[in-house]
C-alpha cells in the first residue's frame, strides 16, 4: 500500500524541474534572429497528448511577466537516450491563443519514449520549460497496452491526489481523460462551501460564460502541481463531457445555460469554450474546414487495441431529458406513473441520437475496419455508462431507520420514484435507448470485442453490456471521479449501496460509489484487466493508494467473456 506526499513526488517531477524553468541559460544556437524583449516564465507545466504510431502533440503556456508582443519558442521531442532532438521547430506564443503554444512532432519512431520541452528566446537568455515524457503509439505487435483512465476533476472539491498517483504509474501509453477536466461553476454554486473551507475556490469566482473566464479557469486548474505531474508522465488523450462547456449540455443547448441571466448565446458561449479548450489542451485539432467540436478521433496501439474517442456532447446529442418534470411536478403516484411512461415513449424515438449520423457512421466503419485488421479489442473512450442503471428498490431494501436517515431534498425525492425500476440517469445512454442499441447492433455484425470506459457518474463500475435480446456486446468500466463527490456521499448510512445497485440490475456486476481515483486499464493480446485504484484522501497532502478491485474479461471468438473478479 504505497504512501504518497507531494514531497517524494513531483520533487523531481514537476516542481524541481520548474524551478530549473525559471532559470536563463546561454543563448541558444537554434535561437532565432528575433528574441522577446521581456520576461516570461512557464507556469502551467508541460503536456503531450494524441499519440500514434509517428506523431505526438506537445504543448505548454508562456507567460509573459514584461515586455509585450508574440514569443518565439523552440520546442524539441528527444528520443530517450538520444543526444540531439528526433523533431523541433519554432512557434510564436501570442494572445491570439492566450500564449498557449502546440505542436504536432511528425517523424517520430513507433512504440518509443521520448522527452520533450519548451524554450523561450529573450533578451535576458534562453528560459526553458520543464520536461515531460510520453510514449508513440505501436504501429504493430501484441505488446500490452497500459491506460489509466479519469475523469470529473472538480477544483473546488479537494486535492488532484489521483493525478498525483497516476504521475507514479509506471510504462502507461496514455493517460485517458473522459472528461469534466474542469467545471463552470463559480463559487457560489457546486463546490463552493466546500472551496471554502478548504482555501481552494474557482477563479474566476462567476460562472465561465466568456472566453476570458474559460481560459482563466483553465490557466487556475494547470497551475495545480500534481495536473502537472500526471501531464508531463505521460502522453494524453482528452475528450470533453459538459461540465467544459456547461452542465448537461447537447447540442443546441444545455441545463446550466440561461440567457436570461446574462450568459448570452448558447453558441457564442459553447465557441468560447471550446477554443479555450482547443488552446489549453494537448489535443489534436480538427482539420481545417472541419466544426470545432468534430474530435472523434482513433487511436491504434498496435494488434491489441483501436481506441474510439467519441465526442457525446456538442455535435449530435439530442436534447437531454430528466426525472425532474416527473418528480417535481407530480400530484400524485399515479400521475408520476403516467408522467414516467410518457418520458420513456420520448426517450425511445429512434431520431434521438447520442453521436449524430456523421459519428455513427465513422465510428461502425472504424470498428469494422479494426475487426477486419485483426485487433483483438475496439475500446470506445465515452464519457457517460453505457449499461443499463437503475435505482435499487429503497423502501424494500433499506430499513426504516435507513429511510429516516435520507434528510438531503434530493435523495428523498428518489425513495418513490425508485419503486418503478426506471433508469437512473437519463442523460447517459439510457437516455438514448435506441442509439446504443445502434451501436450493439454494429458491434455484433463487426464481432467486435467492445471495451467501454466511461466517466461521469462519480463512481466506479465494471458491467456487462447486452443489447435488447439479452446477448452480450461487451464489458464495461466506468471510473470514479478526481474529486467531484458521488452518489455514496449523499446517501446517508448505507454502506452496503454498491451491492445493492448490483443485485438490482442485471449488467452491473460491481459498483462502489464511495471515493476517488482513477482505473487502470490493461489490455494485452487474449485479456483485458480493470484495476480500480482509489486514494485515501483528497484533503490531506499525503494519502494511501489502494485497488478496491479487480476484474478481467477474455477474448472469445467474435466477443468478450464474463466479467470475473481477480
Amino acid at each position: 500500500m504505497p504512501k504518497f506526499t507531494r514531497r517524494a513526488l513531483i520533487g523531481a517531477a514537476a516542481s524541481g524541474a520548474t524551478l530549473a524553468a525559471c532559470k536563463p541559460r546561454a543563448k541558444s544556437a537554434y535561437a532565432p534572429e528575433r528574441v522577446y524583449e521581456g520576461e516570461v516564465a512557464f507556469r502551467h507545466g508541460v503536456a503531450s497528448g494524441d499519440p500514434l504510431p509517428g506523431r505526438l502533440i506537445v504543448w505548454t503556456r508562456v507567460t509573459p511577466l514584461s515586455g509585450a508582443g508574440p514569443i518565439p519558442v523552440r520546442w524539441e521531442v528527444i528520443e530517450d537516450g538520444a543526444p540531439q532532438p528526433a523533431a523541433s521547430g519554432v512557434i510564436e506564443a501570442s494572445e491570439a491563443r492566450d500564449f498557449c503554444v502546440k505542436a504536432d512532432a511528425t517523424g517520430l519512431r513507433a512504440g518509443a519514449v521520448y522527452r520533450y520541452r519548451f524554450i523561450a528566446h529573450t533578451q535576458l537568455g534562453d528560459i526553458v520549460s520543464a520536461e515531460g515524457t510520453a510514449r508513440t503509439a505501436y504501429a504493430s505487435g501484441e505488446q500490452d497496452v497500459r491506460f489509466a483512465i479519469v475523469s470529473c476533476s472538480n477544483w473546488q472539491f479537494g486535492r488532484f491526489n489521483a493525478y498525483r498517483a497516476i504521475a507514479s504509474e509506471l510504462l502507461l501509453d496514455a493517460v485517458i481523460h473522459l472528461g469534466d477536466y474542469l467545471y463552470e461553476y463559480g463559487v457560489d454554486a457546486y463546490g463552493g462551501d466546500v472551496g471554502a473551507a478548504i482555501g481552494r475556490l474557482h477563479d474566476p469566482a462567476q460562472e465561465m460564460s466568456t472566453l476570458a473566464d474559460y481560459r482563466k479557469r483553465h490557466a487556475q486548474y494547470k497551475t495545480d502541481p500534481d495536473l502537472q505531474a500526471a501531464h508531463a508522465a505521460a502522453a494524453w488523450i482528452c475528450t470533453w463531457d459538459d461540465h467544459e462547456t456547461a452542465n448537461d449540455a447537447y447540442a443546441t443547448g444545455a441545463e446550466n445555460h440561461q440567457p436570461a441571466n446574462g450568459e448570452g448565446d448558447w453558441s457564442a458561449r459553447k465557441a468560447a469554450a471550446l477554443q479555450a479548450y482547443m488552446e489549453w489542451m494537448p489535443i489534436r485539432e480538427p482539420q481545417a474546414g472541419s466544426a470545432a467540436s468534430a474530435v472523434w478521433r482513433q487511436f491504434r496501439f498496435g494488434d491489441v487495441a483501436t481506441l474510439f474517442a467519441v465526442e457525446t456532447r456538442l455535435t449530435g446529442r439530442s436534447p437531454s431529458s430528466g426525472w425532474e418534470s416527473v418528480l417535481g411536478t407530480a400530484t400524485s403516484q399515479q400521475d408520476a406513473v403516467a408522467k414516467a411512461t410518457a418520458l420513456m415513449q420520448t426517450i425511445a424515438d429512434p431520431k434521438r441520437t447520442m453521436l449524430g449520423d456523421a459519428q455513427e457512421a465513422w465510428l461502425e466503419a472504424g470498428i469494422n475496419r479494426s475487426v477486419m485488421q485483426g485487433i483483438t479489442w475496439q475500446v470506445l473512450a465515452n464519457q457517460v455508462i453505457m449499461a443499463r442503471v437503475a435505482l435499487p428498490n429503497l423502501p424494500a431494501v433499506l430499513s426504516p431507520a435507513q429511510l429516516a436517515a435520507q434528510t438531503l431534498p434530493e435523495v428523498k425525492m428518489m425513495i418513490p420514484f425508485s419503486q418503478l425500476g426506471l433508469p437512473a440517469n437519463l442523460d447517459a445512454w439510457d437516455g438514448y435507448p435506441a442509439a446504443r442499441e445502434r451501436l450493439y447492433t454494429a458491434v455484433g455484425e463487426a464481432n467486435a470485442r467492445l471495451v467501454t470506459l466511461a466517466g461521469d457518474t462519480h463512481t466506479a463500475y465494471a458491467n456487462r453490456l447486452t443489447d435488447a435480446q439479452k446477448r452480450r456486446r461487451g464489458v464495461e468500466f466506468g471510473c470514479t471521479s478526481v474529486t467531484s463527490p458521488g452518489t455514496g456521499a449523499y446517501v446517508n448510512d448505507v454502506p452496503n449501496l454498491g451491492k445493492l445497485f448490483s443485485d438490482a440490475n442485471d449488467e452491473i456486476v460491481w459498483h462502489d460509489p464511495f471515493g476517488h481515483g482513477y482505473t487502470l486499464v490493461t489490455l494485452t493480446r487474449d485479456r483485458v484487466r480493470a484495476d480500480f485504484r482509489k486514494v485515501s484522501s483528497i484533503v490531506d497532502d499525503g494519502f494511501d493508494l489502494t485497488t478496491a478491485a479487480t476484474f478481467e474479461a477474455v477474448a472469445e471468438p467474435g466477443g468478450v467473456s464474463e466479467l470475473r473478479q481477480l
